[in-house]
């Protein structure tokens, strides 16, 4: 385990000039004084790793020093035998270089290395595509890829979830995608920011560049963000008393930390249950529990109740009124 681990720090400092100690620890996630004696045992091996005092300090390899350290363990070859072209390399037209990419890599494996590579492509396969969903369309996708590359500064145009529309100047750091959405982290006069790519109306890239912050990580940042974003994202409870058949249906369509919930609400009068929910928004709520019938009842808030009382009184008025009924007319005129 040890000799991995050395490994991987081996290539860590070689790919990136200098890092920290606190930055090597959480990424091998090991504590401080085992980042030590890890470098000391480099070091006694003869390669060039020293550490500098200071604020620009850190731990760097010695200028212009390479390994020539080729070869992978079995579990990096399986690994990257996943690695196909999802459709967000399309998106960013880096699907065939990551093709040609990948052949030059397995070209460069030791030759003993090179059939266990394809004999894991042959046995794992990644679909990262969704079932009869899309991915969302960012017309300006192109640009902005552009700007985070070259470091350049664009002026964009964007609406929030609410529809407030608003234009901004942003230094972009880069692009991540989840679930099939992209976003761009950019930096503000705010600090760093998070914009979700299909609210993106237009971009226009600027001539003058920007400096990138110089701790800045794109990964580290998105963890947080997700992790803040869970916890301070809007909230909208409702209170629900469901029977078997709706707890069934909503654990379909919520997720499954809701499951959880409803499994272990108390059980109600009349064998129903009863639980709450977060929705987040009110139209959330309206248009999933619109679907479920009277297998689940709303009980809280009131303005919710109505809501939905109102749209089943107007679906009634449309489809189960007097002489609403096609085939019935039809009979009629025969």
């Amino acid at each position: 385990m040890r000799a991995d681990r050395l490994v991987h720090l081996l290539m860590r400092l070689q790919s990136r000039p200098r890092s920290t100690v606190g930055e090597l620890a959480r990424e091998l996630q090991v504590s401080s004084r085992t980042v030590h004696r890890d470098l000391d045992a480099l070091s006694t091996a003869g390669i060039p790793v020293y550490a500098t005092r200071g604020a620009s300090g850190g731990v760097a390899l010695m200028e212009g020093w390479r390994t020539q350290l080729t070869g992978l363990t079995r579990p990096e070859l399986q690994a990257l035998a996943t690695v196909g072209a999802p459709g967000a390399l399309d998106d960013l037209g880096l699907s065939a270089p990551l093709r040609t990419g990948m052949v030059k890599l397995a070209a460069a494996l030791p030759a003993l290395q090179q059939p266990a590579l394809e004999h894991a492509r042959q046995r794992l396969h990644v679909d990262a595509s969704g079932w009869f969903t899309g991915r969302e369309p960012v017309p300006h996708l192109g640009t902005l890829r552009d700007a985070a590359w070259q470091d350049r500064r664009v002026s964009l145009s964007y609406q929030d979830f609410d529809g407030a529309s608003s234009r901004r100047v942003v230094e972009p750091y880069g692009l991540v995608i989840k679930a099939d959405r992209w976003y761009l982290v950019a930096g503000t006069d705010k600090g760093p920011r998070v914009f979700r790519g299909a609210r993106i109306g237009s971009v226009r890239l600027h001539p003058k560049g920007f400096t990138r912050p110089a701790r800045f990580d794109l990964p580290a940042f998105w963890k947080d963000w997700c992790a803040k974003f869970a916890v301070e994202r809007p909230r909208y409870d409702v209170t629900l008393r469901f029977t078997a058949e709706g707890e069934a249906a909503l654990k379909k369509m919520r997720p499954p930390a809701d499951g959880e919930r409803l499994t272990a609400a108390p059980a109600a009068r009349g064998g129903k249950r009863k639980a709450t929910l977060d929705f987040e928004r009110e139209s959330i709520a309206v248009s999933q529990l619109c679907e479920l019938g009277a297998g689940v009842e709303v009980l809280a808030p009131e303005s919710l109740r109505q809501r939905l009382a109102a749209l089943a009184a107007s679906l009634q008025a449309l489809y189960g009124g007097p002489g609403n009924n096609p085939g019935r007319r039809a009979r009629r005129t025969r």
